[in-house]
């Protein structure tokens, strides 16, 4: 097994399948205002915090749509999705937080999200004693694709960032890890890592069982 003493994991899209539950909601929204296919619209947003996500919905909207309205019902249309069940777990996630555990390595979330939604989120899908350290969007002054979610996060477990292990989906995402000097895996969720990203010259795996093998055998 690589050597690591810690592992950094992004949240929404990469351990909780919430992107493609907030993109059915956003898609049911459009289509509750009339709107025609946003998906481009909605897949800018994807690893961005909630000013930034909100300042490039309201500028790509159509001007005529009251974005409260819009933001207020989509937030519910999502709610109703997820009110009676845990959001799901990415495949593979349960089984690398165990293999993570019981080789005594510090665990940790860094996300673009709120950190109170996020403890609640990882509450509610039962895998919150897994991590030592949660950082929210909300404890740095910038978010990803800034490095300061996941240096906060290296800081709070006191590792270094070059002892990290960053999982992310994002381009944002992957940028702020990078950025932080850390060791990168992408497994990429809604959006294909773009050309610009790919150059980067981190590693891209298609699901969280990989990364295990990764662990285990080293890159290839």
């Amino acid at each position: 097994m690589i050597s690591f003493q810690a592992v950094i994991f992004d949240l929404d899209g990469l351990l909780l399948d919430t992107e493609r539950i907030a993109l059915d909601a956003f898609n049911e929204t459009c289509r509750h205002f009339d709107i025609e296919d946003q998906n481009g619209l909605f897949l800018k947003c994807v690893g961005t915090n909630q000013a930034l996500g909100e300042k490039i919905m309201m500028e790509g909207l159509p001007s005529h749509i009251d974005f409260s309205s819009f933001s207020s019902t989509w937030y519910e249309n999502y709610r109703a999705r997820i009110r009676n069940k845990p959001v799901p777990l990415k495949d593979g996630a349960l089984d690398l937080l165990e293999y993570l555990s019981l080789r005594h390595l510090s665990i940790a979330v860094a996300t673009s999200s709120k950190t109170e939604r996020a403890v609640e989120k990882l509450r509610n899908a039962g895998i919150l004693h897994f991590f030592n350290v949660v950082v929210g969007g909300d404890q740095v002054q910038k978010s990803k694709p800034s490095p300061d979610t996941f240096l906060k996060a290296a800081e709070l477990m006191a590792v270094d960032p070059g002892k990290c292990l960053a999982l992310e989906d994002s381009e944002n995402g992957v940028r702020s890890a990078v950025a932080a000097g850390m060791t990168v895996i992408q497994i990429p969720d809604l959006v294909s890592p773009s050309r610009s990203l790919i150059e980067l010259g981190h590693t891209i795996v298609d699901n969280l069982n990989d990364v295990r093998i990764w662990l285990e055998d080293g890159p290839r």
